[in-house]
């Protein structure tokens, strides 16, 4: 198991215990958004490290508490989330601007996002720093209509006028990469380095290569 979505999950729960002693095991399942019986593994896992303490209560209910070491583990865990969380957005920030600063080199002055995430909030933030417009973002997984303010639209024949796009999708999509490269060309798609590792993880054929060699992607960029 990733030790990483391990520990997110566990400080979930330690989190939605905290807060709620009564809570059942369907409302953790639904805050980590998995099946209920993972949810029922996971809070075990937790009994058995000793982080938590159950007791039984009328109507056959059931009361959790954390114990002193589900406190302390907690706030372990909560002090690595923050270090986590900072060191992300700090690459994320350097590395969406450093691919907007690229489009504003080339001329490419109006762009759209491709996949709604944290990266294309940050984006849109670091795009007041550049003379680029951001349009709106193409996500055809997407349920929503509108992002930071701006539209999401959910086919490429809905994305108006631009210049270039702008890969924003933090979870491995090499199919939507392919068909953002099909429809804009790979000359206007660009690629943030923080996003390469992604494609490549996604099993895209050819397109870590690909973004490595598109031409507008921000190809001095460190971070």
């Amino acid at each position: 198991m990733n030790r990483e979505r391990e520990e997110t999950r566990t400080l979930e729960i330690l989190e939605a215990i905290e807060a709620r002693s009564d809570v059942t095991q369907r409302h953790l399942a639904d805050r980590l958004g998995v099946a209920l019986g993972l949810a029922n593994s996971y809070l075990r896992r937790c009994v058995r490290k000793g982080l938590i303490k159950i007791t039984q209560a009328p109507a056959n209910r059931y009361l959790y508490y954390l114990t002193p070491k589900g406190f302390a583990e907690k706030s372990r865990l909560t002090g690595e989330y923050l270090s986590f969380s900072f060191a992300f957005y700090r690459r994320a920030s350097e590395s969406l601007a450093a691919a907007l600063h690229a489009c504003e080199e080339r001329g490419l002055a109006r762009i759209v996002f491709v996949g709604v995430s944290e990266l294309a909030e940050i984006g849109s933030v670091r795009a007041d720093e550049c003379s680029v417009t951001v349009l709106g973002t193409y996500d055809p997984t997407s349920k929503l209509k509108r992002f930071v303010s701006l539209p999401v639209w959910h086919t490429v024949t809905a994305i108006p006028a631009c210049d270039a796009a702008v890969f924003t999708a933090l979870t491995p999509e090499p199919r939507l990469y392919e068909a953002v490269v099909r429809h804009f060309g790979i000359e206007r798609v660009v690629v943030p380095r923080i996003v390469r590792p992604l494609l490549a993880r996604g099993g895209a054929e050819h397109a870590g290569d690909r973004a490595r060699a598109n031409p507008t992607d921000e190809t001095t960029e460190t971070t």
